[in-house]
């Protein structure tokens, strides 16, 4: 359970919280939290760091006071924290001549199969050159509403320790455990050590989000952080970033927060469907819907309708609880509702599948 001597990959994510002292980020901490995290690497592990506060960084350096509410406002101060923010694991890291590569991500990047895969070649590379990709949102130019994306990189450390193949997501915060209600209302509420499935009763206990003045996360995101890594086979570790020695005494599996253990593990192809933003729906009836969760493919005779414009290759929701990647666009699949699969090739051309979708295209969302 908290046994993570095997563990080869890990992606640290350090919080708006966490990483600032007074509205600004605090260097002191900095320099701590990369000595803890350079050991680690001194083993032989490889170390990612998904990490916020570019926002906070640039608005403090513009003197503003207050949170930064309007978008293109925050979009300026991330644009103007990012290379401050850089340039402070640049000179921690640099101490122990370690280099560092920054990665600026947009959901759009990640929602597309193909920039998924050349991110996903472009990290590994870094790793093999001993480089600590430092992964950020790019809030400068997301056309997402800040932080709706992933919130606060929570969800975005989870996508990424998903998408690389970590063993283990350590996610240092101002929160330091979950707890079995909000502490902050109840003195009776006693911290969780280990969840082996978040149910919707977890969910509903996380309640809304609180924090500094330019975090946007929470406790609700991080559950959701902890159920994209357990589809990935990731062990996810919550803890008070500030706690002494938190990295360190993580690894030598202290009991220490709240480790979220993994239910099952996708393969990366249906990670990357199940966690991508479904640009449609497509409606089946009963029997497609069965045949889908054992394991067979989609036909179009179970097509009841299609909701959506989308293209071919795109992911889209099959009802509410599954998604797939279709082997044909919204227009296409409206000729094909109802028809046979024999019928595809002479409607739309020879060269085309014969099924809207295979099992290794189809992921349920609940299991």
């Amino acid at each position: 359970m908290r046994d993570f001597s095997k563990v080869k990959r890990v992606v640290v994510k350090i919080g708006t919280n966490t990483l600032s002292k007074a509205g600004r980020v605090d260097t002191a901490y900095v320099g701590r939290i990369v000595k803890q995290i350079c050991e680690v690497i001194s083993t032989g592990r490889e170390v990612l760091i998904v990490t916020s506060g570019a926002i906070g960084m640039g608005a403090g350096r513009l003197e503003l006071a207050g949170r930064v509410k309007e978008t293109k406002m925050r979009q300026a101060c991330a644009a103007i924290g990012q290379p401050l923010l850089m340039d402070e694991y640049r000179k921690a890291f640099g101490r122990h001549k370690v280099n560092i590569a920054q990665v600026l991500l947009t959901a759009e990047v990640l929602n597309n199969r193909k920039t998924y895969l050349n991110l996903r070649n472009s990290v590994e590379t870094l790793l093999k050159l001993k480089v600590v990709p430092v992964l950020n949102e790019n809030d400068s130019v997301s056309t997402a509403e800040i932080g709706t994306a992933f919130g606060d990189n929570d969800k975005l450390s989870a996508l990424v320790a998903s998408k690389i193949d970590a063993d283990l997501l350590i996610m240092l915060s101002d929160i330091d455990a979950l707890y079995d209600k909000d502490p902050r209302r109840f003195s009776d509420a006693k911290s969780v050590p280990v969840v082996y499935e978040v149910t919707d009763q977890i969910v509903k206990s996380a309640g809304a989000k609180v924090g500094y003045e330019h975090a946007v996360g929470g406790m609700k995101s991080k559950i959701e952080a902890a159920r994209i890594a357990s589809d990935a086979g990731c062990r996810m570790v919550l803890a008070n970033g500030r706690a002494r020695d938190v990295i360190a005494r993580i690894m030598a599996g202290t009991d220490i927060g709240t480790v979220f253990m993994p239910k099952r593990k996708l393969s990366n192809r249906k990670r990357w469907i199940l966690n991508s933003t479904a640009t449609g729906t497509i409606h089946i009836d009963e029997g497609a819907m069965k045949a889908v969760k054992n394991n067979k493919s989609l036909l179009p005779s179970g097509i009841v309708s299609v909701t959506g414009t989308f293209e071919a290759g795109t992911v889209v929701m099959l009802n509410t609880g599954a998604k797939a990647m279709t082997s044909f666009s919204s227009s296409e699949l409206k000729q094909l509702a109802g028809k046979h699969s024999s019928e595809i090739r002479s409607l739309l051309g020879r060269s085309r599948r014969d099924v809207v979708a295979v099992p290794e295209d189809i992921v349920l969302e609940d299991y």
